[in-house]
């Protein structure tokens, strides 16, 4: 069985190659970048099966480069990896995106977040809540 694809962005080095590590045991990790341009140039020339990234990062924000892909890719599943525990900007966030994983529990949720995520349901860190209340959409069904 093929392993499913992705692009990471995390802007600190240590935290990247952490998550690269957690994220290489499940899936094929095709690139590491360190800031929204970069994620979405990697992701237009890889062609991922899904993308990871977190929010805070120089010049574009993980926010920004998701729009971006998204209006390219509306497919591309899309998850959020964050230190921001603000239910609001989860909200915000999975209007964009169908993941929102907090980095503190990032080595319990991100696996299974992705795994949701290409199954095309919703993930969010349960300290965060229920999905249902932070996804003002309907049409796929919340993971968590």
């Amino acid at each position: 069985m093929t392993r499913a694809t992705i692009v990471l962005a995390e802007d600190h080095p240590p935290v990247a190659e952490q998550i690269r590590d957690l994220l290489g045991e499940e899936f094929d990790v095709l690139a590491v970048v360190g800031h929204g341009e970069a994620l979405v140039k990697a992701a237009r020339r890889l062609r991922p099966d899904a993308v990871v990234t977190d929010i805070s990062m120089p010049g574009m924000d993980g926010m920004q480069a998701a729009r971006e892909l998204k209006s390219e890719q509306p497919g591309l599943p899309l998850v959020f990896i964050t230190v921001h525990d603000d239910p609001l900007l989860a909200r915000a966030a999975l209007s964009i995106g169908e993941g929102y994983v907090l980095k503190a529990s990032a080595g319990e949720e991100l696996v299974d977040a992705l795994k949701a995520v290409l199954d095309h349901r919703y993930f969010v860190s349960p300290a965060l809540g229920r999905v249902e209340s932070l996804v003002g959409r309907s049409g796929s069904s919340p993971a968590v």
